[in-house]
């Protein structure tokens, strides 16, 4: 018999935290690259990190919106 299997703790399940953290590194990374010229190869890279940190954040807001609502197709545990 196995035994059972705890849960894991919500604050470690919250993607915000994990989205918010990168978008802001991405941002300040973007910054930095901006000011100087001789890192100018990097700037898609920093663009890239944003947009791909608001578009997971856009993803993550519309789900837990339609969890909210109780949607059919919606994940569970958005709450």
């Amino acid at each position: 018999m196995t035994p059972p299997v705890p849960e894991i703790p919500p604050r470690l399940t919250d993607p915000r935290p994990v989205l918010a953290i990168g978008t802001l590194a991405f941002a300040i990374a973007t910054v930095a690259v901006w000011l100087n010229d001789s890192w100018a190869d990097a700037r898609p890279v920093c663009l890239m990190g944003l947009a791909v940190g608001l578009l997971g954040y856009t993803i993550f807001a519309i789900q837990r919106r339609a969890a909210r609502r109780g949607d059919k197709g919606a994940q569970l545990g958005l709450d």
